[in-house]
């Protein structure tokens, strides 16, 4: 049986996540500047970039202030996620084509959930 996780490349996940958020060239999160500095990768995933905010000084990453932040799952297994939720799978069969435990994939569903209806409810 093929893995379907092998067949989604990280980087493109990162890159995908970077032209959806800033179209218009990375802005800082926090004050919305874009005199942005790049400042290194991610030391766990490497193709996470990071910048630093020459306006404000504060540094943040691709997924600072999205639902992807501080969740110990990588970004492709939450692309993964959200591409099932589409197909209408149910949460045990989410876990089971991830190899996930039912909670945990409850837990990325639920909060996917919350931040499209966030999402939705920013841009009316």
């Amino acid at each position: 049986m093929i893995n379907i996780q092998n067949l989604i490349d990280d980087a493109k996940c990162y890159e995908t996540v970077r032209a959806i958020r800033w179209p218009d060239g990375v802005k800082c999160p926090h004050c919305g500047s874009a005199d942005i500095s790049k400042r290194g990768r991610d030391e766990q995933q490497k193709d996470r970039q990071r910048y630093e905010c020459s306006a404000c000084q504060r540094q943040f990453d691709d997924l600072s202030q999205t639902i992807f932040e501080g969740h110990h799952q990588p970004l492709r297994v939450w692309v993964l996620c959200l591409y099932f939720m589409g197909l209408n799978l149910s949460n045990q069969q989410i876990a089971a084509e991830l190899d996930l435990n039912k909670d945990d994939v409850q837990a990325m569903t639920t909060q996917l959930r919350e931040g499209v209806v966030v999402k939705k409810r920013q841009s009316s």
